[in-house]
């Protein structure tokens, strides 16, 4: 675990947690790329802790029940507020979550994490980045993951997984092409700027492809050597 942006161990010693966590836009494939990776650090005898933000405490399921699906219930929210509860799902997530899991040697696998708050928040709100990043560092007390793996995917092919996989849109996910076009160019620019920490792959690759991709750069980081788990994706490869 990395506590400075671009600090990612070349190796991580047994005894410590690794923390890696998956980057890009709704329907890129992030659950599923982190349901197999997680079985695959299970394979290699490490405790697996799989999480997301927002939603990975009680407070957190709270969260992300009013910013994406609070709809009239709380109207139209403030890109300030919005960022300012992320960040609040984020120093509880971390506190009770990702830290603990950290300390104890685990493997921590999450959907999301300060990258989202500067591509949504900062590119895709407009509100200053610099801002946003000092707001998550703080929530978090400057802790980064040692990998963050970034699905990048073309809005449109995006929405056109989403709308396969049917179901209602999130206040996100419904927002105008521009906005999410805004969003890809905002975690490329973190990636090109920290390419240490980022793996970047095309999410329109088969699955299995970037689940071996994924492991190869795990395993070098960790000197585990087991084999991929192809077998573990979930039904739905596009979530």
């Amino acid at each position: 675990m990395s506590n400075t942006p671009g600090a990612a161990a070349a190796a991580t010693p047994p005894s410590d947690g690794i923390f890696i966590t998956f980057e890009g836009g709704d329907g890129a494939g992030k659950t599923t790329q982190a349901e197999m990776l997680g079985a695959w650090c299970a394979a290699q005898g490490r405790e697996v802790v799989r999480t997301r933000e927002p939603g990975g405490t009680p407070l957190g399921v709270e969260v992300r029940r009013l910013l994406l699906h609070g709809g009239d219930e709380i109207g139209a929210v403030d890109p300030r507020a919005e960022a300012l509860l992320y960040a609040a799902d984020r120093a509880q997530h971390v506190s009770q979550v990702v830290r603990p899991a950290l300390a104890r040697g685990a493997a921590v696998v999450q959907d999301r994490y300060i990258d989202s708050s500067l591509a949504y928040q900062g590119a895709g709100r407009v509100l200053d980045v610099a801002e946003v990043r000092q707001l998550s560092e703080w929530a978090v007390g400057g802790l980064w993951p040692d990998l963050t793996v970034l699905l990048d995917i073309e809005p449109e092919a995006a929405a056109a997984r989403r709308a396969a996989r049917g179901g209602t849109a999130d206040r996100l996910e419904a927002e105008a092409d521009a906005f999410h076009r805004a969003v890809r160019d905002g975690f490329l620019a973190l990636a090109k700027a920290d390419p240490e920490r980022y793996l970047v792959l095309d999410a329109a690759r088969p699955f299995t492809e970037l689940h071996i991709d994924i492991t190869r750069r795990v395993a070098a980081m960790t000197g585990w050597n087991g084999g991929p788990v192809l077998d573990s994706a979930p039904g739905n490869p596009q979530a």
